[in-house]
Order: structure tokens, then C-alpha cells, then sequence
């Protein structure tokens, strides 16, 4: 008779938003496995549950390792339910390798659903919810992140990144120079606790405000790409026109990034370029005189 894994998501903050099937299936599990074993006693605390399950630590150092023991105990018929410090395990979180295994086997995997900073955050942004794309945590390396960052540059779909508290200046530095300073975004910190903030801006007002300092747990949702870009040559020649015309130079910018989807910054650079490649223009008086 074999077990099963049963994915037990956890409060991300308030400990009132545990499900009592929570409370019911850590009582009657047999093996709890926990990302952080001392947050997980805080939390039975909290929530006055009382087990008898045996509880193993599992975090990302010895996810593989600890993977191989909690697939032989449920090849002996124990219930492991797996932990992760907040939200759904498996999600950025310890889980996805003991799940794999588990499938492989034969062996049934289900889950209790909890809050989820992911979908929190996504449904606080006031961004477009219909379409979205979960990234987890950017590279640490200022050069792998901007890579990463510049293959997302066209993605359409809202974007929800986790990052920590003293990176996020510089990722949002990082996302204002690959996706465009006026891509609009959302820095979601302390989700459902005391201090719970959500600040809303384009990714670079978001930087300068970050600049000051971050503190608590942090879920970032980026607005997509527009569903259609115009063509930067038409657009540049758009802008030129409106010039010649009377227009001054950054209103006419906004104007066509606008009507066209592209980013303000890029296609003000564009315009500049063209201007400099311009040959220049002189006239005559009728005496010759340049």
C-alpha cells in the first residue's frame, strides 16, 4: 500500500487565512516535511494544532537528497505533507522534484490550496489579469538578469516576478533599461500583514522610490508589452512630421509611442538619431551671403 504527497499551501502572512482543512490534514499526516521547521511549529502554534507526525526538514540544500528518503517512506504507505514557508510548496518553493518522483512512480500527489502571493499580488496590481506569466526570482547577475529581462521585452502577458527586499532597486533599475522606464508596474510588499503596501508606477518612478529602501517580502507584477508595436521608422517619421509642423519635439514622442505601442524613451532615442543624420540646411540672401 503506498502513500501520498499532499501540497499544503500555508498563510503568506495572516495566519487567520489557513483553511481548516490545513489544520486537519497536518494532524493526520504522517510525515510533515518543512521548509523552515521552526516557522512550521510557530504556525501550529498559532493555529492550536497538535501532531504526531514525524517532521523533516526540506529546503532547497537538500531538496535532492531529502527527495530519495520521503519517496521510500510513501512507498511504505506514509502520508507526507509538504510545507514551504508561505503560499503553495513547489512554487519557487521545495516540492517540484519529490512531486516529479512521486508521478514517475504511480504515486498520488494532491494538494490543500492556500494563499498565494502570485495571484494576491496579480489581482492587487490593476494590471490585466486575463493573460499572465509567473517568472519567479530574476538572476542574481546583473548580466544574466538583463538577458532574461530582455527576452520578456516583447512578452505581451503581465508578468509577476518574486525578488528580495535589497534587490529590488536594482532589479527595477534593470527592468526600466530592458523593457522601457514607462512600462507600468507594481511593487507588492508584506502581502495580507500588518504593514501591507502596494505601490503602483511606471518601473522606473518604482526604482526611484525603492531607492530609499525595502523591507518585508516582495512580489512585483510588470504590465505586459503592447499587443502591437508600430514600425519605429514610421513612428520616427510621424514625430518629424509633427515637428515641422509646430509641435514641440517630447509631446509629439508621447503622442505617436502612444498611438503606435512603443515605449516613449526608445523612440525619443530614435528620433534623435534621425535628427543627427540629417543633413544640414542653409539659405542664400540674394547677395550670395550664406
Amino acid at each position: 500500500m503506498v502513500g501520498r504527497v499532499v501540497l499544503v499551501g500555508t498563510p503568506i502572512g495572516d495566519p487567520g487565512d489557513a483553511s481548516p482543512r490545513v489544520g486537519e490534514l497536518l494532524a493526520a499526516a504522517d510525515v510533515i516535511a518543512a521548509e523552515d521547521t521552526r516557522r512550521l511549529r510557530r504556525l501550529l502554534d498559532r493555529l492550536g494544532i497538535e501532531t504526531s507526525a514525524r517532521v523533516l526538514s526540506y529546503f532547497d540544500g537538500n531538496e535532492a537528497a531529502r527527495a530519495a528518503e520521503l519517496l521510500e517512506l510513501l512507498r511504505g504507505g506514509a502520508t507526507v505533507a509538504v510545507v514551504s514557508d508561505a503560499g503553495m510548496p513547489s512554487i519557487s518553493d521545495p516540492g517540484f522534484r519529490l512531486v516529479a518522483a512521486a508521478v514517475e512512480e504511480g504515486i498520488a500527489v494532491t494538494a490543500v490550496p492556500g494563499p498565494s502571493a502570485v495571484l494576491t499580488a496579480l489581482a492587487l496590481s490593476g494590471l490585466p489579469t486575463d493573460r499572465f506569466c509567473f517568472e519567479g526570482f530574476l538572476p542574481r547577475k546583473a548580466g544574466e538578469r538583463s538577458r532574461r529581462l530582455a527576452e520578456l521585452a516583447g512578452e505581451p502577458r503581465t508578468a509577476v516576478f518574486f525578488e528580495a527586499p535589497h534587490r529590488t532597486e536594482e532589479t527595477l533599475r534593470a527592468m526600466s533599461d530592458q523593457l522601457g522606464a514607462d512600462r507600468r508596474a507594481v511593487v507588492c510588499r508584506e502581502l495580507t500583514k500588518t504593514y501591507e503596501e502596494v505601490r503602483r508606477g511606471t518601473v522606473a518612478e518604482l526604482a526611484d522610490w525603492a531607492a530609499a529602501g525595502v523591507r518585508g517580502e516582495v512580489t512585483l507584477v510588470v504590465a505586459g508589452a503592447p499587443a502591437s508595436r508600430g514600425d519605429t521608422g514610421d513612428a520616427v517619421a510621424a514625430v518629424l512630421a509633427l515637428v515641422s509642423g509646430g509641435a514641440k519635439l517630447k509631446p509629439a514622442v508621447a503622442e505617436v509611442a502612444a498611438a503606435q505601442g512603443l515605449a516613449k524613451n526608445e523612440l525619443y532615442a530614435a528620433v534623435l538619431a534621425a535628427r543627427s543624420r540629417q543633413p544640414e540646411v542653409t539659405t542664400k540672401e540674394p547677395d550670395g551671403r550664406a
